[in-house]
């Protein structure tokens, strides 16, 4: 086990320094800077040379590359354009990213699993219809029109819910003001996230009920109940740990959507507000810290992988499914 997860965790690391070579080499190949305008005085010209100057622009890109590394070695992610350390803001935003998403999430799984799981005992009924419906709503419909839509409703026509931001100005703090405020944006990434999980455990519970070693623990005295928590969701887990670990690009890229709709303060938000600014060196901090995370979640899946089917201690191969 531990000589598959130091392979594992070797891979990591190596893929890590593939994306980030492949990021800032991007980034930094892009035509134009904050600096440059058209119609530019000789002297305004002359300062944007010094300002790229400074900050080491005019160096070859892996000459770059190297003392970005240098610096993140020790902790450091650069400066911005506008000479702030990226690490006295950055981090905010990673967290406020990391409630929004985190709190989405865990409200799916709880739903999803025992309504999957419901499901897949009485196929067909009005709660398996409701789910398929509601499913249809969540693949149909993108994050950012769901999101516009449920902002008219609640919060411009029944003034229910705050329509943006993370908290009422007179309120920073205030963890009640904050609830408030993630009602909307929280809902939106549930029902999408929703869409995926209860039909994939529902499918995947049905497949799995229908194995002869259920059968045969029925007709052992298994309780259902043990039957099915103690067997077959076992089963079904190995599958749904693939579909989140494969989905997580996906949740994040929706939340990124999704901030900028509520003008929620996280990552997306901010990546936007730095493309836009062409901020370069905050650009390449959040790719940088996106990819930590979604290598570290698929990283972590492979480790679940071995607790849940030790199998895959032996083969070092994960068990292929089907999402359809």
């Amino acid at each position: 086990m531990w000589k598959y997860i130091l392979n594992r965790t070797l891979q990591s690391i190596v893929v890590l320094l593939i994306v980030s070579s492949v990021a800032f080499s991007l980034m930094h190949l892009m035509p134009g800077n904050p600096w440059t305008r058209f119609g530019m005085t000789e002297q305004q010209l002359q300062a944007a040379e010094e300002m790229k100057r400074l900050h080491g622009l005019d160096l070859p890109i892996y000459q770059q590359y190297i003392r970005w590394l240098a610096s993140l070695s020790q902790g450091y992610l650069g400066l911005s354009y506008d000479f702030v350390p990226i690490d006295s803001f950055i981090w905010d935003f990673a967290r406020n990213s990391l409630i929004l998403l985190g709190t989405a999430w865990l409200i799916s799984l709880m739903i999803a699993i025992p309504w999957g799981i419901h499901n897949s005992l009485k196929p067909g009924g009005v709660s398996d219809r409701l789910a398929t419906l509601l499913g249809l709503i969540g693949f149909s419909i993108p994050a950012f029109v769901l999101g516009y839509w449920l902002q008219q409703l609640f919060a411009m026509r029944l003034l229910w819910l705050p329509p943006s931001s993370m908290h009422t100005p007179s309120k920073a703090g205030d963890i009640f003001d904050l609830i408030q405020h993630m009602v909307l944006p929280v809902v939106t990434l549930t029902l999408g996230m929703l869409a995926y999980y209860l039909k994939f455990i529902r499918n995947g519970m049905l497949e799995v009920l229908e194995s002869p070693y259920l059968i045969t623990a029925r007709a052992k005295g298994a309780s259902e109940r043990r039957v099915i928590y103690r067997h077959a969701l076992k089963n079904t887990l190995i599958p749904i740990i693939t579909l989140i670990a494969l989905d997580i690009p996906a949740l994040i890229g929706g939340s990124a959507v999704v901030e900028n709709v509520f003008h929620w303060e996280g990552l997306g938000f901010l990546m936007l507000t730095s493309a836009l600014q062409r901020d370069l060196p905050v650009l390449i901090a959040i790719i940088l810290i996106l990819s930590i995370f979604i290598i570290a979640a698929n990283w972590l899946a492979d480790v679940l992988y071995t607790l849940v089917d030790p199998r895959v201690r032996l083969t070092g191969k994960k068990r292929s499914y089907n999402k359809s």
